[in-house]
C-alpha cells in the first residue's frame, strides 16, 4: 500500500494504533484546502487511514491531517483530513464513501462546509430507527396480530417505494381495536440508540435547540420529548376511543413537507441562522427536511438516505454526529 500521510512508517508500526499520535497533529497546517474528510473509528491505525485514503484518491487530494478537537473525548478516535475535491460532484461520492466505510468499518463524512459548535444550533432528529431503536407501529402491530402486515408498509415507505401519508393511513387502521395499554408496553421498553445521551448533553452544553420531527405517534414522542430533555416534539395523534385506538389519525399528518417545515420554522422561532442546522435521520421520508438542513445526517440509514444525505453514519453511534461539526 502506497502511503499517503505516513510516508516514513515502517511495516510493524502501520498496525498500531498507537502510533497514529505520533504522526498526526492537534492542530491543522495552513495550507489551503476545499473540503474536511472526517475519519471515525476505534482504535484507528496509519494502516486504515491510509487505506481511506488510497481508495478515494481519484476524487480527494489531501493536504493535511490533524486530530479532531473531540478525538478520543467520547471514547472515539476522529481524524480530520483537509484537502481538495477532484470532483465538482459531491453525490456522486458517497456511495464511494459508503463501499469504504465497509470496507474498513469506519464512520466516514466529506464536507465542504459544517456548522460549528462555538453558534447556537438546530438539531432536529426523526424518532423511528433514529432516536429509538425500533419502528413503533410495527411492534403495536405485532401485539395486535397484524405485525408482518404492517411491517411491510413500513419498509416499503422508509425506502421511498410508496407515498408516506398512504402508507400511515392504511397502516394505522390496521391497528382499529388495538388497547392503548399495548402502547404503554411499548413506551415502558423503548430501546434508546446507544450515544444518544452524549449527543444530545454536548449539544445542550453549547446552547443547542433540540427536536424531534416524527411520522411515528405523539404517545412516544412526547414521552421521549419529556425523558431527553428536548425542546420541542411533533408526530402523529393516534385516535382513541374507550380506550382503544379507532384506526384513525387525528389531524395533519407529519409527512417530509411538514418535517422541513418545521426546521424552517423552529430555527426561525429560535433565530437560529440556516447555516447552523441539522437534521438527523434513517428514512426516505427524512431527505426533504436533510436538504432543508445545513447538514443532513443519515442515521443507520436505508441506502438511498445514505446516498442522498450529506454524511451518513453507518458503524458508529449517534454521539458521531459532533465529530461532522466544527469548533
Amino acid at each position: 500500500m502506497k502511503n499517503t500521510l505516513f510516508p516514513n512508517i515502517n511495516n510493524d508500526e502501520q498496525h498500531s494504533a498507537a502510533q497514529l499520535s505520533q504522526h498526526i497533529n492537534t492542530d491543522h497546517n495552513s495550507k489551503a484546502y476545499t473540503h474536511t474528510l472526517t475519519v471515525i473509528g476505534q482504535a484507528i491505525t496509519p494502516y486504515l487511514l491510509d487505506g481511506v485514503l488510497n481508495k478515494i484518491k481519484d476524487v480527494f487530494s489531501p493536504t493535511g491531517a490533524a486530530f479532531h478537537h473531540l478525538h478520543q473525548c467520547l471514547g472515539d478516535d476522529v481524524i480530520e483530513v483537509r484537502g481538495t475535491l477532484n470532483s465538482t460532484q459531491l453525490e456522486n461520492i458517497n456511495p464511494l464513501l459508503g463501499d469504504v466505510s465497509s470496507a474498513f468499518n469506519l464512520d466516514i463524512g466529506l464536507q465542504a462546509s459544517r456548522p460549528s459548535l462555538s453558534q447556537p444550533g438546530l438539531l432536529v432528529m426523526d424518532m423511528d430507527s433514529t432516536v429509538i431503536a425500533i419502528e413503533c407501529i410495527d411492534e403495536i402491530a405485532k401485539l395486535a396480530g397484524v405485525g408482518e402486515q404492517v411491517a411491510e408498509v413500513t419498509a416499503k415507505a422508509m425506502r421511498g417505494e410508496i407515498a408516506f401519508n398512504d402508507s400511515l393511513t392504511h397502516r394505522v387502521a390496521c391497528l382499529e381495536g388495538v388497547p392503548v395499554a399495548h402502547l404503554k408496553k411499548i413506551r415502558d421498553s423503548l430501546p434508546i440508540m446507544p450515544g444518544i445521551q452524549s449527543l444530545l448533553a454536548y449539544l445542550k452544553q453549547h446552547n443547542w435547540k433540540l427536536a424531534i420531527a416524527s411520522g411515528g405517534f405523539t404517545f412516544f414522542a412526547d414521552h421521549l420529548k419529556a425523558r431527553l430533555g428536548l425542546d420541542f416534539a411533533i408526530s402523529n395523534t393516534l385516535a382513541v376511543s374507550e380506550n382503544l385506538l379507532t384506526g384513525k389519525v387525528e389531524g395533519e399528518i407529519v409527512n417530509s413537507d411538514v418535517k422541513a417545515r418545521t426546521v424552517k420554522q423552529l430555527a426561525e422561532k429560535w433565530r437560529i441562522p440556516t447555516s447552523q442546522t441539522v437534521a438527523m435521520g434513517d428514512g426516505a421520508n427524512d431527505l426533504v427536511m436533510m436538504a432543508e438542513s445545513a447538514l443532513g445526517v443519515a442515521c443507520h440509514g436505508k441506502p438511498l438516505v445514505n446516498e442522498k444525505a450529506d454524511v451518513a453514519i453507518r458503524i458508529s453511534s449517534l454521539q458521531s454526529m459532533l465529530y461532522f461539526l466544527d469548533k
